[in-house]
């Protein structure tokens, strides 16, 4: 087979590398030319995966064998450290491509270690690889604090979520009451149920502000039973609570905020590239530095929005076979990068915009309210729009300017538009309406 795809296919490049990556070691192949014969040179090793043994590895690739284009799987995590060696010994000389294993996939039933990374070497050789996109160490720290504080925000809501689960099984019910639990009022409360306090009338009267108005309700709410063993389990709740709170707070000093004539933290060399996101609708100082966490501020890894918008999987998938068309699901993609902006097109659907014009559209084209799953569809099709948008606005270096909620219906004939919906109305009400010209009205 190896000789087949030499004598078939033109070699692009002469001294690659193929490695197979593994938690506990690292399979890696060179392919260069044989100087005493007309044929390709293969030699394969095994490293440890220890950093050491992976700078060694990278020596003895890049030095001793002359290898000057690298492909590897992207498995995991592990081929991270793998990649900072090769990294540390040859420096932005080399080309390392991380490529997709999916794509990547041997003939089944002649799985090795040592086959794959010769395939991956073969492959390399002749262009057939395309590497993934690796955005700078920069932005790769950056993305590495800001998927933190995705993590530590979701703890801390699932901690809040089991403390009110102790709360119901001992019969308060100040979530039904207070519109946040974990505000003042409610603080104070679970602090004093905490500390011993059961009576309803002395907790009520710890409201603040307009919840004072609920004082009823409120002894309602707190006359339950209210154990010494609920009071532990919610003061461990709530101590978990204010320690996330603390790490949340480091966090976001740690990425910065762009408040103020002068940012700092992370996100500052990219306050520029954040304020043109945020001239688009639905998208926050958060979303901002999520997205350039995760995709960096040069589009010309990404040729066109599309290119961008299948990487991060907010593309349609495809799926067609004899002319025929079937559903299919869209590409994995990056999660971090749909999650934020699915949440930041639902939030563009409450705006008089062009895409929330557009969420709506789609919206009754997928059902409406009639079908569960409208609006998700909708909101998946309009993070499609926003993330073409994002590039297109990184690229130009142009804030978004909106084209205005009546985007999609000033375009229209306004005489077609009133007798479609003259006949629309004659359908429902099943009476002739006159239409009349000269005013635009219609009158029955």
């Amino acid at each position: 087979m190896r000789d087949r795809m030499e004598a078939r296919l033109e070699i692009i490049y002469t001294h690659v590398g193929g490695i197979d990556v593994h938690k506990k070691q690292v399979t890696v192949t060179a392919r260069t030319p044989d100087p005493k014969r007309d044929r390709r040179w293969e030699t394969t090793r095994t490293f440890r995966a220890f950093y050491a043994d992976l700078l060694k590895m990278a020596s003895w690739l890049v030095v001793e064998r002359g290898v000057r284009h690298v492909a590897m799987e992207s498995t995991g995590p592990y081929w991270w450290p793998v990649y900072s060696a090769l990294r540390e010994v040859a420096g932005p000389e080399l080309t390392i491509e991380v490529v997709n294993a999916a794509h990547v996939k041997a003939v089944p039933g002649r799985k090795t270690d040592v086959k794959d990374a010769a395939w991956l070497a073969q492959l390399m050789e002749v262009g057939l690889l395309r590497g993934s996109f690796v955005p700078p160490e920069q932005v790769r720290v950056m993305r590495d604090w800001s998927r933190y504080l995705t993590k530590l925000t979701q703890e801390r809501s699932r901690e809040k979520q089991r403390l009110l689960k102790m709360l119901e099984a001992a019969g308060i019910k100040l979530d039904n009451v207070a519109s946040d639990t974990f505000g003042v009022s409610g603080r104070l409360m679970l602090e004093a149920l905490v500390a011993g306090e059961r009576d309803p009338q002395v907790l009520a009267g710890l409201a603040r502000g307009v919840l004072r108005n609920k004082a009823s309700d409120l002894r309602l709410a707190l006359a339950g039973r209210f154990t010494a063993h609920h009071g532990e389990m919610v003061g461990l709740h709530l101590a978990r609570i204010d320690h996330l709170e603390q790490m949340v707070g480091q966090v976001k000093d740690k990425i910065g905020r762009l408040g103020g004539e002068q940012p700092g933290g992370l996100v500052a060399p990219f306050a520029a590239q954040a304020r043109l996101l945020m001239s688009i609708p639905g998208l926050g100082e958060r979303a901002a530095t999520v997205i350039i966490s995760e995709i960096g501020v040069d589009m010309g890894r990404f040729p066109t929005g599309k290119h961008l918008a299948a990487w991060a999987g907010l593309a349609p998938g495809n799926n067609e076979s004899a002319g025929r068309r079937r559903r299919s699901r869209h590409r994995k993609g990056n999660s971090h990068v749909q999650s934020i902006l699915v949440e930041a097109a639902l939030s563009v659907s409450r705006t008089r915009t062009r895409l929330g014009a557009r969420f709506h559209r789609l919206h009754r084209r997928f059902g409406g309210r009639t079908s569960p799953g409208a609006a998700k569809k909708a909101a998946f099709a309009v993070a499609h729009t926003l993330i073409k948008v994002i590039w297109s606005v990184l690229s130009t270096g142009v804030a978004y300017q909106d084209l205005g909620h009546d985007y999609y219906t000033r375009r229209l004939d306004p005489h077609m538009q009133t007798k479609k919906l003259v006949a629309q109305l004659e359908m429902l009400s099943g009476k002739k309406i006159v239409f009349v010209d000269d005013g635009g009205e219609a009158t029955a």
